[in-house]
């Protein structure tokens, strides 16, 4: 698989031209610019979707017109940029939405990519629940991204400190690290 670079001028071209409005970088490609990478299928982009004028219904069209209008092939739900599976991912309205407008834009050299803060990515992951995203949250808390202080107050914002709690519970942080 070629580099996520491509993927990233990809998406920086896709807004340039107006495909979609913005974009950011979630899963476990966004955390690896964080913490450890871990082992990924594919990339999860968010993007911000609204109805078009006149219609009731949010579609993905014309950003799936211009992927393909620039050879990049549709797979099941991911289109193929650079040899990764890429999946776009609509918005929605909370965190998801919140998490792509105060995405950070990393400097990577050449380019920019716009990836989600994690305290987004830990939120979302605390939200999912599923083992691995457990593990995210275990991660992102021992790499010091969530200071009770500041993660308390965000998470009460969307409605996931009951889920903190339990997390914490579940989880205890290790005093010794």
């Amino acid at each position: 698989m070629e580099d996520i670079v491509t993927v990233i001028r990809t998406l920086n071209e896709m807004e340039r031209d107006g495909a979609i409005e913005r974009y950011a970088i979630g899963g476990a490609v966004a955390a690896a610019f964080y913490l450890e990478p871990a082992d990924t299928v594919d990339v999860d982009v968010f993007v911000p979707v609204s109805a078009p004028s006149g219609s009731l219904v949010v579609t993905l069209d014309q950003l799936a017109q211009y992927l393909t209008r620039t050879g990049h092939e549709m797979k099941n739900e991911y289109f193929i940029i650079g040899g990764w599976p890429v999946q776009f991912l609509p918005s929605s309205p909370g965190l998801i939405e919140d998490a792509i407008a105060e995405a950070e834009e990393l400097d990577l050299g050449e380019i920019t990519a716009r990836v989600f803060r994690p305290i987004h990515l830990a939120a979302i992951a605390l939200q999912t629940g599923r083992s691995k995203d457990k593990l995210r949250v275990v991660q992102f808390r021992e790499a010091g991204f969530l200071a009770p202080e500041v993660f308390e107050p965000f998470l009460s914002r969307y409605g996931l400190l009951d889920r903190w709690k339990a997390f914490m519970q579940q989880f205890p942080a290790d005093e010794n690290a």
